[in-house]
């Protein structure tokens, strides 16, 4: 993959945004999945441990949004001068999907309008 210095600055931010908003989910679901199971635990409930799946499951859909390497896969399998937007769908479920929505409003770069 080649990519431009500009192209290169953008996808580190976007990496760093990733990598900062992994940490702080993992910091919650911990605490919460301590709290699910204690509730579990105490609830008497013959259902079992509802509310600690609960919490299981909405880290794995946060996981599949968030899609912190997707990318990177994406772009080692074809050939992309456009980062990590080159290898995502503008408005997909994901994080760098409705980023480059909101910043490009498609997947095609916006064209530079000339200076007059």
């Amino acid at each position: 993959m080649v990519a431009t210095r500009k192209v290169t600055l953008r996808d580190f931010v976007i990496f760093q945004v990733k990598l900062g908003l992994e940490g702080l989910a993992s910091i919650l679901i911990i605490q919460l999945s301590v709290l699910a199971m204690v509730a579990d635990l105490f609830s008497g409930k013959a259902a079992g441990p509802r509310f600690f799946y609960s919490v299981v499951r909405m880290s794995e859909r946060f996981d599949a949004w968030l899609n912190l390497y997707g990318a990177v896969k994406r772009l080692e399998a074809g050939e992309s001068d456009d980062g990590f937007f080159g290898a995502s769908e503008a408005g997909a479920d994901s994080l760098l999907g409705k980023l480059e929505e909101i910043v490009r409003g498609g997947d095609e770069p916006r064209q530079r309008r000339p200076r007059n």
